[in-house]
């Protein structure tokens, strides 16, 4: 459907203008300039010849098909002409104007009508308030950039209109190529999921970078990304990554989450390469545009000065690459000819006063040794190096191996001239080894994930009714947020271990429990209007006798009737005291864009001070269960330390994978925590110690099994 975006054979320019400076004359003008070879029609009704060009008063004029419509009119027109576009038949538009929902309420309406229209006529429409276009193999420009870019492999999707001409240019400088060049605007219909989906499967295109600002749909957008990583890299730089909304978050999960969470989530998920930076983005994209990609993870480093060597070793250290350890008969070779003060482990010293021949040798024989999946080659300018010569060098060894090679050669003017080599050559050149180093991890990265199988979804057996029930009684009572007692019911339908536990509505009851369960007993207050126990005071560890109990229950019912008066309270749970393992917490908070966001870290300061958490969007596998629990920075306490015997990891992932079923069965749930989740030595599992759960006020439609209608 969206192939007369890119291969129209007819385009017509509405709003084309005879004036040189205004948009509509450079849209017209780069269309009929660039190559495109297609019929071009140029829509004014104030003029008969546009750049030498018939021009007609309005679509109906146009006696031939139109393929796309690319719309440069005041916003206030722009509607009347989609209009015009359904009478003609046209099924493709492109929308540059601005004045819709970035200029205020009343622009927001008018665009809310744009989609309507569309709608309606079944119109597929890129914009408004974008930049147009670009697509190379067609030579189609209906864009007002002022730069061609020269054919690639690279597509590039983009929000920002004005990042796309700042990319425009710096790709003209670096001798980069694109296959596709598409900005979004507001994205009123055809968004980044759209667009992925094209480039995804277009021939010319090896690599995809995007600026987002926002996703629309984050399961297809996930779903879509997935898909194109697999066959080819794609890269993202986002922007406006606060805290998504401004509600107030009753659960640890709900404050630590957030859009920069959830969308760094997606990414790894889904298999993207997230730049931090725009600079990044063109980091990674060079090096995916032009060398192929790394066997392994081991790089060999050739430098005329130790220094910059040791920089790139360290940046080395730091990432997921290894130093290769080079074949003794490589050692040999290098020792054998370069000059004695030469250091031939690796990273290879050259010495400064090497010159081309020199670096040719070591690269060579270094590029060839079976134990290096890549290299980087740093050139210092000093008074005796060949710079150009050594870049042309380096080209060619580039060329005719199978190993990504980049260079770091760092300087200024002197190294102007080597870097146009190269560019040529399509080496790619860092200004700094730790970007090149940043670069090359990109690749070994996205190596990882093409190998990584596709995670299987393994569902539990469970009696969802059980919580469809506890669901509805919560609603009919008029609360979101579940009581303590009705989360651990809730949790222990999908296999949560909980301790034992009696809810207390008076003293004696209280007392009784305690006795029935054995002491010591922890107590807390049982209210599902005060969800912060601890913080309240309402939790007592190691109560030890009957006296105790009873003082307790008085102690905080009175309180919580003084300090909360509106409270429901419902008395006291008392619990059995639990001891021996690791407290870690598990918690869900629902994403406006991608939906439950899980999160795991180790509990107390871990997450309170520290914020030592990851998250994940469900459903997960076990190997994605596997991940989040060795990524925090805190994981080695969980594998034992100080003879302390390793945490249950089987039943860790295994509680991960549950709660993942559990917020993927029921949507209503929006925010939940089991904390702390007790996890105890290798073998004997793991027991949820507390729980709090927040519904939605809506309820979802369950046939009698608990399955949604």
């Amino acid at each position: 459907m969206l192939e007369h975006f890119f291969s129209p054979n007819a385009v017509a320019i509405v709003g084309a203008a005879r004036e040189t400076g205004k948009v509509g004359h450079d849209v017209l003008k780069n269309l009929i300039t660039c190559g495109y070879e297609g019929k071009v029609y140029p829509v004014n009704p104030k003029a008969d010849t546009i750049l030498g060009i018939k021009t007609y008063p309005s679509l109906r004029e146009i006696s031939d098909t139109v393929d796309l419509a690319v719309i440069v009119l005041p916003a206030p027109h722009v509607l009347a002409v989609v209009d015009e576009c359904h009478a003609k038949g046209i099924d493709s538009i492109i929308v540059i104007s601005a004045g819709f929902k970035e200029s205020g309420i009343e622009g927001a309406a008018r665009e809310r009508e744009l989609l309507r229209k569309i709608k309606q006529y079944s119109i597929r429409m890129v914009g408004p308030n974008c930049l147009g276009l670009i697509d190379t193999k067609s030579a189609l420009n209906v864009s007002f950039a002022a730069d061609m870019p020269a054919p690639g492999n690279i597509a590039f999707i983009s929000q920002s209109g004005a990042l796309c001409t700042s990319v425009l240019d710096w790709a003209v400088q670096e001798c980069i190529g694109f296959s596709k060049f598409i900005s979004m605007g507001n994205k009123t219909d055809i968004d980044e999921a759209d667009l992925m989906q094209v480039v995804g499967n277009d021939d010319q295109t090896k690599v995809v970078l995007g600026y987002l600002e926002g996703v629309r749909n984050g399961t297809v957008f996930m779903h879509t990304a997935r898909e194109i990583t697999k066959k080819k890299p794609m890269i993202i730089v986002k922007s406006g990554g606060t805290v998504a909304g401004a509600k107030a978050a009753s659960s640890h999960t709900g404050t630590l989450a957030g859009a920069e969470n959830a969308f760094d989530a997606a990414c790894k998920q889904a298999g993207i390469l997230r730049a931090k930076k725009v600079e990044e983005l063109f980091d990674y994209a060079r090096i995916f545009s032009h060398q192929p990609l790394p066997k392994g993870p081991r790089i060999a480093i050739i430098t005329n000065a130790g220094g910059p060597g040791i920089i790139a070793a360290d940046a080395v250290e730091r990432s997921k690459l290894e130093m290769a350890t080079f074949s003794k008969n490589t050692l040999d070779i290098l020792r054998s000819s370069l000059p004695a003060m030469s250091n031939v482990y690796n990273p290879v010293d050259v010495l400064g006063d090497a010159k081309a021949d020199r670096y040719q040798f070591a690269i060579e024989k270094v590029i060839e040794d079976l134990n290096v999946d890549m290299a980087l080659i740093i050139l210092t300018p000093q008074a005796m190096t060949e710079i150009e010569k050594t870049a042309e060098v380096i080209g060619d060894i580039s060329n005719r191996t199978g190993k990504p090679i980049v260079t770091s050669f760092m300087g200024g003017k002197r190294i102007e001239a080597s870097l146009k080599i190269m560019c040529k050559r399509k080496v790619p050149n860092y200004s700094f080894p730790e970007r090149a180093i940043s670069a090359v991890e990109a690749m070994y990265q996205y190596t990882l994930w093409q190998k990584k199988p596709i995670p299987e979804i393994k569902k539990i057996p469970v009696q969802k009714e059980k919580v469809v029930s506890v669901f509805e009684k919560a609603r009919q009572a008029g609360r979101q947020s579940l009581g303590e007692d009705e989360a651990k019911q809730v949790i222990s339908v999908y296999g949560f271990r909980i301790p034992k536990s009696v809810l207390a509505s008076s003293e004696t009851e209280a007392a009784q429990a305690a006795g029935e369960i054995g002491y010591p007993v922890v107590a807390k207050i049982s209210s599902p209007d005060i969800l912060h126990k601890s913080d309240f005071g309402g939790v007592r560890v190691g109560i030890k006798n009957e006296a105790e109990i009873r003082s307790f229950f008085c102690d905080i019912t009175q309180k919580a009737r003084r300090l909360v008066p509106s409270a429901e309270i419902k008395g006291i749970l008392v619990q059995q005291m639990i001891t021996g393992g690791k407290e870690v917490i598990l918690g869900m908070s629902r994403d406006p864009q991608f939906g439950p966001l899980l999160m795991f870290g180790l509990g107390g300061i871990y997450i309170e001070v520290l914020k030592d958490v990851t998250f994940r969007i469900v459903p997960i596998g076990v190997s994605e269960a596997e991940e989040m629990v060795r990524e925090i920075r805190s994981f080695p306490l969980l594998t034992g330390v100080r003879g302390e015997k390793p945490a249950d990891m089987h039943a860790l992932t295994d509680s991960i994978l549950r709660l993942s079923q559990l917020v993927t069965d029921f949507p209503e749930i929006m925010e939940m925590d089991i904390n702390p989740l007790m996890v105890f030595p290798a073998g004997e599992g793991a027991m949820a110690i507390d729980a709090r759960i927040t519904i939605s006020q809506a309820g979802v439609n369950y046939n009698q099994k608990g399955t949604q209608q």
